[in-house]
């Protein structure tokens, strides 16, 4: 009994300190302002995408119009859970303060009665290819600002990725309406 009672001390001790191991040796990724704003503002902006590109899936006359607008919404919608992710794990509020657009470049949300006009369209997919050009664009320059002066690795990563793909769609938008 005596022999195991040193081991079992000892086996205590070292599961005890085995939580611990590691753990400090792994810091969380860096946030900083831009990275909270860009996500906070990026959330409402994506919103509206979604909203636009399901009118553009309900409504569009050409099957191109149709599947860029049911992929652009699918797309944006997982983004926006994935930034929704991001905020709760920074501990940061999902929305940014009002007035908040003023200090981050004055990006505009697009403007709501283009959206309201884009429903009642006579020139359906002309109209949504414009307005969803013009969005995606405003997402290429908020994205531009994330990749630039952002801290954390992940959301510029994303960013960066952000300025690719929607930029690939206002090329691939432009080529529908010449059509």
């Amino acid at each position: 009994m005596r022999r195991t009672a040193p081991a079992l001390v000892l086996m205590t001790v070292l599961l005890l300190a085995l939580p611990g191991c590691g753990a400090r040796g792994t810091p969380a990724p860096p946030v900083n302002a831009q990275d909270v704003m860009f996500t906070q503002m990026m959330i409402p902006h994506h919103r509206q995408g979604i909203e636009i590109a399901k009118l553009g899936a309900a409504r569009g006359r050409s099957p191109e119009v149709r599947t860029l607008a049911a992929a652009v919404a699918a797309t944006q919608q997982d983004e926006v859970e994935m930034m929704l992710r991001w905020l709760y794990a920074w501990e940061q509020p999902l929305t940014a303060p009002s007035g908040a657009h003023d200090h981050h470049g004055g990006m505009p949300e697009t403007d709501r009665a283009r959206i309201a006009a884009l429903a009642r369209s006579k020139a359906f997919d002309r109209d949504f290819l414009t307005l969803l050009m013009a969005h995606q664009d405003d997402a290429v320059r908020m994205a531009g600002t994330e990749a630039a002066s952002g801290a954390n690795p992940e959301a510029r990563s994303w960013a960066e990725r952000v300025r690719e793909s929607r930029r690939a769609q206002i090329a691939q938008m432009r080529s529908l309406l010449r059509r």
